[in-house]
């Protein structure tokens, strides 16, 4: 074991000295990060809380100002009144409100409510559609009253809200809900898991072609260690590579873009360990039946994209078609992203993910075993 570790080690400060490796490593995992969770929506795991809508109010609102607050937190919004203009430029979201808002809307004149700073992607589609649906409520609030009444007053719309309703709704959970995961709770453990693999696959395969080339196998043949030892050393070298990138890539997930990994870190952990140990041996793999570097690259590179497109390390899973689904359930990064989707974003126990797990590690013993037996030292 100590001839093992001393491979281990040597070998990994080499690889974490290369300018490639640095590059895909420390830098490019924090490009792709960025760019896709915030395409994607962005917005980091944890608890859910309430968006906050600051309202600037124009004089003499009326009562129906009150009514569209009720309705927006009705629709879980956090509503606040600006206390100034810079306040209000500064929210995330904000609504306007004209000047004579209720006076306006009972005269039927128009009164344009201005929704800004809601974003882009779903998350920002999503709050469009709740304030709309606040803003259309309080109308028909208004044309309701105004049915059965003939007069708009705060007092005929508190009776409207104590009226039995002719049609109602019985609703009951049908089962744990489940929202899907989107910016970068959906971007940092995909691209993690992908860039990982990718990773693994080309620098490590590349870095046994060059020590074969080089006749740097055929002395470490000579040495007074096993075969067993050697490839220990390097599988643990490779696995070393990859713990490093994901140690990495789950700091800069918490430090730079305020993603929660939740109450389960070590199981998460456990899958990440399962799943480096994976890489660790496809790389171990593919440096032994590459003949040259541009195979190493291009095995690598290839099929980490398809692993990744295939498996949901782009998009969540779950708007795919069934028959994608079908086949994620069959792919190892399709087994590390449910399990880690879980964890993070679920919040489901430990014990969730150990088919997972299983999986992960049957699969790693097989893939290790042809290996070990095709690992050649020329």
């Amino acid at each position: 074991m100590k001839n093992a570790l001393y491979i281990a080690f040597s070998d990994l400060r080499r690889h974490v000295r290369r300018r490639e490796t640095i590059l895909w490593v420390f830098v490019m995992p924090l490009v792709f990060f960025w760019f896709f969770g915030t395409i994607t929506g962005g917005g980091g795991g944890g608890a859910e809380r309430k968006q906050r809508i600051v309202l600037d109010v124009g004089a003499e609102p009326g009562f129906l100002l009150e009514r569209l607050e009720a309705r927006l937190r009705e629709r879980d919004l956090d509503v606040v009144r600006a206390a100034n203009r810079q306040e209000f430029e500064a929210a995330d979201l904000r609504l306007a409100v004209p000047e004579r808002f209720t006076q306006r809307v009972l005269a039927g004149e128009p009164a344009q409510l201005v929704l800004g700073g809601q974003g882009s992607g779903l998350e920002g589609d999503s709050m469009s559609l709740q304030v709309k649906r606040a803003a259309y409520t309080v109308l028909a609030d208004v044309i309701a009253a105004s049915e059965l009444s003939g007069k708009v007053t705060l007092q005929e719309l508190e009776a409207l809200d104590r009226r039995p309703r002719a049609l109602t709704l019985a609703v009951k959970i049908a089962g744990e809900r489940r929202e899907i995961p989107h910016g970068f709770e959906q971007t940092i453990p995909g691209t993690m898991t992908m860039m990982t693999l990718i990773v693994m696959l080309t620098s490590g395969a590349i870095g046994l072609l060059i020590e074969r080339r080089e006749g740097m196998l055929r002395r470490l043949a000579y040495a007074p260690m096993t075969r067993g030892e050697i490839v220990l050393g390097k599988w643990l070298a490779n696995l070393g590579l990859g713990v490093v990138q994901l140690a990495w890539s789950m700091l800069a997930g918490v430090v730079i873009f305020r993603v929660s990994w939740g109450p389960s870190l070590p199981m998460i952990a456990v899958v990440l360990l399962f799943w480096a140990a994976l890489g660790a041996s496809l790389g171990l793999l593919a440096g032994t039946l590459a003949r040259s570097e541009g195979q190493a690259v291009g095995l690598g590179v290839l099929s980490s994209n398809v692993l990744a497109g295939l498996g949901g390390c782009w998009w969540p899973i779950e708007i795919t078609p069934k028959p994608m689904q079908q086949v994620a359930a069959f792919l190892p990064t399709g087994w590390t992203m449910d399990a880690l989707h879980k964890l993070v974003r679920f919040g489901l126990p430990a014990w969730s993910v150990l088919p997972q797990l299983g999986l992960l590690a049957a699969l790693t013993a097989a893939v290790s075993l042809v290996a070990v037996r095709a690992f050649r030292f020329d």
